[in-house]
């Protein structure tokens, strides 16, 4: 007698509603070591200095990056959705199909659009990565303002003075001491202007 086989689990179709699961986090405390200490040595000082820091992501789950990721290869590279693999615990159904059962391509689209702007990648050059320094808990978005000048401590303690602009994450000299935590800005300059991580990519 066969052995019975599994059933395929049911597939949920692609759409907005996808968008609010697997969310990327926004805490220094999920990030992996030793970026998380060094992260939270570099806050300390821009907080110390009298910079404002608003972080927008740290953590992002993998299921969230693969969601991002083929969404936006759907719209924008013209993916067929037919040939998109499954990825575990992500039950989603990119292909559409019609009230006969059959392959619908505006339908698809359609829902991965509604994605596209739920994620807010409208405006977005490049296909979300489906491996990052954000998946592997070494990367934060954050963005930094300060008034005047900014006068910070680097790792060893010696202060550097910033006068120069733009007075955000993107000025040259604090990137250097963001540097010298271990907290590298990112390489590709303003395609990621809120990007740093522990490699700079």
């Amino acid at each position: 007698m066969s052995a019975q086989l599994n059933p395929t689990p049911a597939r949920e179709p692609s759409g907005r509603a996808w968008v609010a699961r697997f969310p990327t986090s926004a805490s220094v405390a999920d990030c992996a070591q030793p970026f998380r200490d060094n992260l939270g040595a570099f806050l300390a000082a821009l907080g110390a200095a009298g910079a404002s820091v608003n972080i927008a992501a740290t953590l992002r789950p993998r299921q969230r990056a693969y969601l991002m990721h083929w969404c936006w290869s759907i719209v924008k590279q013209k993916t067929d959705p037919r040939s998109i693999a499954p990825l575990d615990g992500v039950p989603i159904a990119w292909a559409h199909v019609d009230a006969q059962g059959n392959f619908d391509p505006i339908a698809s689209v359609a829902a991965a659009e509604d994605m596209v702007e739920a994620y807010g990648m409208q405006g977005l050059n490049v296909a979300p990565a489906l491996q990052s320094n954000h998946i592997s808990g070494t990367a934060v978005d954050m963005a930094i303002s300060w008034n005047g000048s900014l006068t910070i401590n680097r790792r060893d303690g010696t202060p550097v003075q910033i006068a120069s602009l733009p007075r955000s994450g993107m000025n040259p000299d604090l990137k250097t001491v963001g540097a010298s935590y271990g907290v590298i800005k990112f390489v590709g300059g303003a395609s990621d202007m809120p990007h740093w991580s522990a490699d700079g990519h």
